[in-house]
């Protein structure tokens, strides 16, 4: 729920985003064959101990306060539960159009889910890549690039001048190099289940090093996506200074390539 009442029931397959708002109250309910999803958070100072869960508020506020607040005797709330209750069991929700009904006059709201499994990818010769942010979905105040990248295929050398990068290794195998001024560099290696880091402006890229395709959920501060390519910034200066800079002939010149290529085929 929302600070306008706007209420958000629905059911989200593989590929399914949903924004929570700082402060705007919500739950996860798993399904007939549970869940899995990776959490996101747009502060690194973020501790899942300070959530405020609804059983703390009730055990700390006083019983004769929560009956005035409610309307009801003190003793409706004798089954109050000691301990917190985060992550817990519960029957299987009912159809969502029969807990929609139970709401009544709750004005309903889709805004906060983004079904990213509806969006095609944009393939490239070594892999594809998608990306999910405010210019696509509106409310967010982050950004997502998903990449897949076929054995030996790797994301170009770039870096993102507005954002920090977060990485979720999803499966396969990886290889970073992140370069930091002046002569300072470290290269990593990533499994599934990994979690990588890359600060604003550091240059880096990603490498698939296995047999088997990789794919990585890189997640950004920002509410709109950018990164700077290494190859489109050498293409888009005159050759001469790129000749002058870095003492190199025809073979680099000719191939630098000018427009939108995030991936290269290993």
């Amino acid at each position: 729920m929302d600070d306008q009442l706007q209420v958000l029931v629905e059911d989200l397959n593989p590929g399914g985003l949903w924004l929570a708002p700082a402060g705007f109250p919500h739950a996860i309910q798993g399904l007939e064959e549970g869940t899995e999803f990776v959490l996101v958070f747009n502060d690194g100072n973020f501790s899942e101990n300070q959530t405020l869960l609804v059983t703390e508020l009730f055990a700390h506020t006083p019983r004769a306060v929560l009956a005035k607040n409610f309307g009801v005797p003190q003793s409706a709330f004798e089954g109050l539960p000691a301990p917190e209750k985060y992550i817990f069991r519960m029957p299987v929700p009912s159809p969502i159009a029969d807990v929609r009904k139970q709401l009544g006059a709750a004005s309903m709201t889709g805004k906060y889910v983004f079904r990213a499994s509806e969006v095609p990818p944009k393939s490239f010769a070594g892999g594809a890549t998608k990306i999910i942010d405010s210019k696509t979905f509106e409310v967010t105040n982050m950004a997502a690039l998903m990449i897949d990248l076929e054995p030996g295929g790797m994301r170009e050398i770039h870096w993102h001048p507005n954002a920090d990068e977060i990485q979720y290794y999803l499966g396969g195998k990886a290889r970073m190099t992140v370069f930091d001024a002046v002569n300072n560099a470290r290269t990593f290696d990533y499994s599934s289940g990994d979690v990588g880091y890359v600060p604003k402006m550091l240059a880096h890229y990603i490498e698939n090093v296995g047999n088997e395709p990789m794919r990585v959920l890189n997640a950004f501060n920002k509410g709109e996506y950018k990164d700077v390519s290494l190859n489109q910034w050498l293409a888009l200066t005159p050759k001469d200074l790129v000749k002058g800079h870095l003492n190199v002939g025809d073979p680099l010149l000719s191939s630098l390539r000018q427009g939108y290529s995030p991936v290269v085929k290993g």
